[in-house]
């Protein structure tokens, strides 16, 4: 039997690409697992039931290897897991086409696709921490733009000072406890 799997790094992502791609290999959509969550990480639901429920002589279909996982190690690991229960793993839109249960070239290829894939995760991640090194040399903010002004932070904090409440500090300055206790925490909060 084959199994889909598709994952994507955020909730604001769509899988559509993936499933449709997955429904034209011949994957009903009721045997497709789905992740909207980093690849960092194998602690994703929709890859735990899939794996719970995958058995031999089954293959796993992806879009492409790094949907599996972001780093060499991690998709190494569990494609050799899979292969050890008898689990096929399959991908369908890899610049070469993998299939582990292919031999000499076939499994070359697939060795090199997943070193690929980690380098440009590494490569990613170089290049957006020198972005951010460089933006912070200039003095630009690195980071999200905080959602709250100096002066409402600072008012929060002379309130608490004088024995304010969160709840009491949340009404006078509309920043939500969540932050507050974030913007205060070289503080006592209650």
């Amino acid at each position: 039997m084959e199994l889909g799997y598709a994952r994507v790094s955020t909730t604001k992502q769509h899988l559509d690409r993936q499933i449709d791609a997955l429904e034209q290999a011949g994957i009903p959509t009721d045997r497709i697992y789905v992740d909207k969550k980093t690849g960092s990480t194998v602690d994703r639901d929709g890859l735990k039931k899939l794996l719970a429920y995958v058995r031999p002589g089954d293959t796993i279909v992806v879009y492409t290897l790094d949907r599996l996982g972001r780093n060499l190690r991690e998709v190494l690991n569990l494609v050799h897991d899979l292969n050890d229960r008898g689990v096929r793993v399959r991908s369908l839109a890899d610049p070469m086409p993998i299939d582990t249960n292919a031999t000499g070239m076939g499994r070359i290829a697939y060795l090199l696709l997943v070193m690929i894939a980690e380098m440009e995760r590494i490569f990613t991640a170089e290049r957006a921490a020198h972005a951010r090194a460089v933006a912070q040399a200039q003095g630009r903010q690195v980071g999200r733009p905080m959602a709250h002004s100096p002066a409402q932070i600072e008012h929060a904090r002379l309130l608490r000072k004088k024995g304010d409440s969160l709840s009491q500090i949340t009404t006078k300055t509309g920043i939500p406890k969540s932050s507050l206790r974030r913007y205060l925490a070289s503080e006592t909060v209650k």
